[in-house]
């Protein structure tokens, strides 16, 4: 199974299937998605990333069009994509891995993004970053987790994003959040979640028709090794 922490994986070789130890649903994923619906989540922030939340805060809250978050943006062709189709919005890429944010993927970009400067790609621990947008209220319309790193084994499913202790801050984040994965069970967990939380959502399959062009190179590898991608999308 590729790596999708690791953007070396998504640009080699083929991609196998997701393999999981679980029969369905996980047993234990309402109780743990209430567990953290419950207690607030107070794990101190890191340093590096108060400084890139701080250094966006007031751009943000200035902007007067649409915010879009792309978290786990790896190297951000996704961040860049979403920019050029979005150009009255401020597109915001947060990856944790400061090589994947410092690396330069315009040269082998798979369109002419030329001109394109409505985005910021930062490095940050999403686990609190998400929580600082959450307590400054950012106005976030959407909010894209575009194929995150599955963590199929069972006994991982707090490492999975709607099993994480910081699950209910990205539930808050965004008018409409939209996931991608081609494993279909991770939505559907996440949809669990979410409607736990009180919001509702509707999975679908992707279908890229000629001329589309993959929103992220893990999205272009699953679709050219055959596999089928879904969309879950939140509002």
């Amino acid at each position: 199974m590729p790596d999708q922490n690791n953007p070396n994986d998504a640009l080699s070789g083929d991609s196998k299937a997701i393999v999981t130890n679980q029969d369905g649903v996980h047993e234990k994923l309402e109780q743990i998605v209430q567990k953290h619906l419950s207690h607030c989540f107070e794990k101190p922030f890191q340093q590096h990333t108060l400084t890139a939340f701080e250094a966006l805060d007031e751009k943000v809250k200035a902007w007067g069009g649409d915010v879009i978050l792309d978290a786990c943006c790896g190297v951000g062709q996704s961040t860049r994509l979403l920019a050029k189709q979005n150009p009255n919005a401020l597109v915001i890429g947060v990856d944790k891995s400061a090589h994947r944010v410092n690396r330069n993927v315009e040269e082998h970009f798979p369109v002419d993004i030329a001109g394109v400067t409505n985005f910021e790609i930062i490095r940050a621990d999403l686990n609190d970053f998400y929580r600082l947008v959450a307590k400054a209220n950012w106005p976030i319309a959407k909010h894209n987790i575009l194929y995150p790193n599955p963590w199929p084994k069972a006994k991982h499913i707090q490492r999975r994003w709607h099993g994480a202790a910081v699950f209910p801050s990205i539930i808050q984040i965004g008018e409409t959040i939209e996931l991608r994965s081609n494993w279909r069970l991770y939505l559907e967990e996440f949809l669990i979640a979410a409607k736990l939380s009180g919001r509702e959502g509707q999975i679908t399959e992707i279908k890229l028709t000629q001329g589309d062009t993959p929103i992220t190179p893990f999205e272009a590898k699953f679709i050219n090794s055959g596999q089928q991608c879904w969309q879950l999308t939140i509002s």
